[in-house]
């Protein structure tokens, strides 16, 4: 499967061209030069994920930015751009987009609790391709069976899934293609990557870092 339409900007960061929309996920620490956001996605508050600096750098005034309830208070009180508020299980289309938002969160440990209300994305394309974002989380029951093209799926351990454990819910999932991320900054290296790729008996394709 084609992917060269998904680049990945290190950590959790993606840019997605669905023809002429470009959607970004997570954008943290992004290059320079890159073209303006139609869609911001933003799975959690932490820093890493949602930086405001950022935002406000990709966005024009008809950007929309989509986030779990606390994440779109902060965009409308600090970036002054378009905040839609979703939870989990909530769908919206936005441009060509039809956005899903999917729980996340940890099951054995404390730095994303379920309570918290924060999100991955299942992203259907104007061509009918679904890519998947699973934000920061463990392996969960909401993943079973969400039979996506694409799963951008985190690597690193610690704070989020392993390798090992990422193989396992791609395979839940019903994965066509996995992207590994949420390695290489704060945490996680190569190797959890190579786990992945080892571990999963579909596609694996690890992306190069762009910018």
């Amino acid at each position: 499967m084609n992917v060269s339409h998904i680049h990945w900007y290190g950590h959790d960061s993606f840019r997605i061209e669905d023809g002429a929309t470009q959607v970004y996920i997570d954008p943290w620490k992004m290059p320079e030069g890159l073209p303006r956001a139609d869609v911001v996605l933003v799975t959690h508050s932490h820093y890493d994920h949602y930086s405001a600096a950022d935002v406000n750098r990709l966005s024009t005034p008809e950007t929309t930015v989509v986030g779990p309830a606390d994440v779109a208070e902060k965009v409308r009180s600090e970036t002054g751009a378009v905040a839609l508020p979703i939870a989990a299980g909530q769908t919206v289309e936005i441009e060509s987009l039809r956005v899903t938002a999917v729980a996340a969160y940890n099951v054995n440990k404390k730095f994303h609790p379920k309570a918290s209300g924060w999100v991955g994305y299942v992203v259907r394309l104007s061509d009918g391709t679904s890519i998947y974002h699973a934000g920061d989380t463990d392996c969960i029951p909401e993943m079973k069976g969400l039979a996506v093209d694409v799963a951008l799926l985190p690597v690193s351990g610690t704070y989020v899934m392993t390798g090992d454990e990422a193989a396992r819910a791609a395979e839940a999932i019903g994965a066509k293609v996995v992207i590994p991320m949420h390695y290489g900054d704060i945490v996680g290296t190569d190797a959890d990557a190579a786990t992945l790729k080892k571990t999963f008996k579909g596609l694996t394709v690890i992306k190069p870092q762009e910018g």
